[in-house]
């Protein structure tokens, strides 16, 4: 019995060893990188957009210059989190949350099947997508970066954005555009190297220090819950503890940054598994990845926070966390 507690106990310190040798060397990574190339793209991230609405993002998503099937992504996530019988307490409605009014001016026939229905998202989408170019057609005179002037004026109006020859001096409007552009970055198939997070190593020595903690459905490390998590509830106060907020729910964590391939994961990349591999709001699990193809979650109900291979059937993706793309992400979807 000795001899096999100083075994496990030789087999816990080496392992402890090993996660704090890649926290260091996250820093280390983060430091070297700090200019490194970030990633944009015409083409949608692997199940960022649920696969029933994916063909139709990357379709429309192209439609003209100022937008992009991620701009275009991220603006129905932000508007309806993709739920296409949402409807706002102004009478906004659909997926593309059009209130009566602008349906009416703007709606088009996205489908052709001869009628205009703002609750269809093949009539939906695309009509979200002309809207942004007739605004960008607007405004497309004005001084500095299109998209963001075509963002503006659908915040704030076109007259605003040329009456400022750019992005007015609006507080929700200028936060609008960030927001918008930084979440799209979310839905883009990085075409480089993904910036490493500098508060990663902070994120995973939290995250070690609640190794053999007892899972606990709906937990967030409460006092009154006796310091357990579920698994988004660990990730969720392991980057609180960095200074990041997430959103409670994996699905949602999965939009706080842009998505590094399996072979350019770095420690404090959160992971996330799903049954259905086409729809990142399908996502049911996540965890945080120490390296070697490892994470530390909270697995289910009856287990203990530990290390966990990521290499199953159910491996959706990951995502490098950034502060801006937590901040981007809406408070309710």
């Amino acid at each position: 019995m000795r001899k096999a507690w100083i075994v496990a106990s030789v087999a816990i310190s080496s392992a402890l060893a090993f996660v704090m040798l890649l926290v260091v060397g996250v820093y280390v990574v983060a430091g070297n990188l700090v200019n490194g190339v970030g990633g944009g793209a015409k083409t949608l991230a692997k199940g960022s957009v649920p696969a029933a609405y994916a063909a139709l993002v990357q379709k429309w998503g192209n439609l003209c210059p100022a937008i992009s099937p991620a701009l275009l992504a991220a603006q129905l996530y932000q508007e309806s989190g993709f739920n296409p019988k949402a409807q706002s307490h102004a009478a906004a409605q659909g997926i593309a949350q059009f209130i009566p009014g602008t349906w009416a001016s703007h709606g088009i026939d996205g489908d052709g099947d001869g009628d205009r229905d703002v609750w269809d998202p093949k009539d939906a989408i695309p009509s979200a997508a002309s809207y942004d170019c007739e605004l960008a057609s607007y405004v497309k005179k004005v001084g500095g970066n299109l998209t963001e002037n075509m963002l503006a004026a659908y915040n704030a109006g076109a007259y605003a954005v040329i009456k400022y020859g750019g992005v007015p001096p609006y507080n929700e409007t200028q936060n609008y555009v960030k927001r918008i552009t930084t979440l799209s970055k979310s839905f883009a198939a990085p075409v480089g190297r993904v910036d490493p997070s500098e508060q990663a190593a902070g994120a995973i020595e939290y995250a070690q220090k609640k190794l053999g903690t007892l899972y606990l459905w709906g937990g967030t490390g409460t006092p009154e819950q006796g310091g357990r998590f579920d698994c988004s509830g660990l990730t969720q106060a392991a980057y609180k503890s960095v200074g990041i907020t997430l959103p409670r729910v994996a699905n949602d964590q999965y939009n706080a940054g842009p998505h590094p391939s399996r072979d350019e994961l770095l420690p404090g990349d959160l992971v996330f598994f799903s049954d259905d591999l086409t729809n990142s709001r399908a996502i049911r699990h996540v965890g945080i990845y120490v390296g070697g193809g490892y994470m530390i979650d909270a697995p289910r109900t009856g287990a203990v926070i530990r290390f966990d291979p990521i290499d199953t059937p159910d491996y959706f993706g990951a995502t490098r966390v950034t502060e801006d793309g937590a901040k981007a992400l809406p408070t309710t979807v």
